[in-house]
């Protein structure tokens, strides 16, 4: 396996971006769908990460690409594995409280953690710039929640459902950090099967107290909604290997159209007006860190080439 850092290919990387988002809006659709119809959020998880690990190792023996699982960084792999199955907790749980709409528009502040994280894990300086970008950017969470001046009676959400979306965006913050790293030395085929490997033992050992019986046309959703989870994984991890979190991030914000259609196409729910306030602002806000990050990089670039 080569272990050198992937040379950076940024529109490759804001594709496979886009189609991970597309693909992440349909994976949420799915687990809100199966949660309907029976399934616990834990049974939903196990079945997400079983078919991944399997599609996974079944395409590498296919492609004689089994070497690429190899790794000297284990110990990684399960901080990353602890990480990313309680994020997965966290997101799924916020789909399933809330409805889809809201649970991606909240997910959307990712950034702004992953912002107040650098600070605190990486000692990074950080601007009035961007703790204004990330003011903002909560100031539309509270909008979207609602909490006493939103529109109408009906117009917030469920506070614990907010809350759960909010840690999960925590997460998914702390996750692209362990990806980034991880990227530096292994391959996205290694990063998901290891997350899979690590994961899977552990969620089917609470199988037998969550597991109902199941329809087949709920076994199909399960089906396709680990075949999603396995497609989503691996262009999310390759997004990281050829561009910057910072910028791709940005093609997340698609998710919301897709959840948005799903909402009032699948589930009959058009979104709140509390919606086109708050996730304007968060989407925004956004953007600003993106667009900063982006001209931090570039000024960093243009002093390495004076200096070289």
């Amino acid at each position: 396996m080569d272990g050198s850092v992937a040379r950076p290919r940024p529109f490759l990387a804001l594709g496979l971006r886009l189609a991970a988002a597309a693909t992440l809006a349909t994976l949420s659709m799915l687990v809100k769908l199966a949660s309907e119809r029976g399934a616990s959020l834990t049974e939903l998880v196990f079945w997400r990460q079983f078919i991944t690990l399997i599609a996974i190792t079944v395409l590498l023996a296919a492609m004689g690409k089994l070497d690429d699982i190899r790794t000297k960084r284990l110990k990684a792999h399960g901080g990353r594995a602890v990480a990313g199955i309680t994020g997965m907790f966290f997101v799924y749980g916020a789909v399933v409280l809330l409805p889809l709409a809201e649970a991606t528009a909240i997910n959307f502040t990712a950034p702004f953690f992953a912002v107040i994280l650098a600070v605190l894990l990486f000692k990074e300086r950080v601007g009035k710039f961007r703790w204004g970008a990330v003011a903002l950017g909560f100031a539309g969470v509270l909008v979207l929640t609602q909490p006493g001046f939103g529109i109408g009676a009906s117009a917030g959400i469920e506070p614990f459902g907010a809350t759960i979306g909010l840690i999960a965006a925590f997460l998914v913050a702390l996750i692209s950090f362990q990806l980034q790293d991880l990227n530096k030395t292994e391959s996205p085929w290694s990063i998901v099967f290891w997350f899979t490997l690590l994961s899977t033992p552990a969620l089917a050992l609470t199988l037998p107290f969550v597991y109902v019986p199941h329809s087949g046309e709920t076994w199909a959703i399960i089906g396709a909604m680990g075949l999603c989870g396995a497609l989503a994984q691996l262009l999310l991890t390759t997004s990281l290997r050829f561009g910057s979190a910072g910028v791709i991030l940005l093609m997340d914000y698609t998710a919301l159209l897709w959840a948005t259609y799903y909402g009032f196409t699948i589930f009959d729910r058009s979104p709140s007006p509390n919606l086109w306030l708050g996730a304007p602002l968060i989407v925004g806000a956004g953007l600003l860190i993106a667009w900063r990050e982006h001209r931090i990089a570039l000024s960093s670039q243009n002093v390495e080439s004076r200096t070289a």
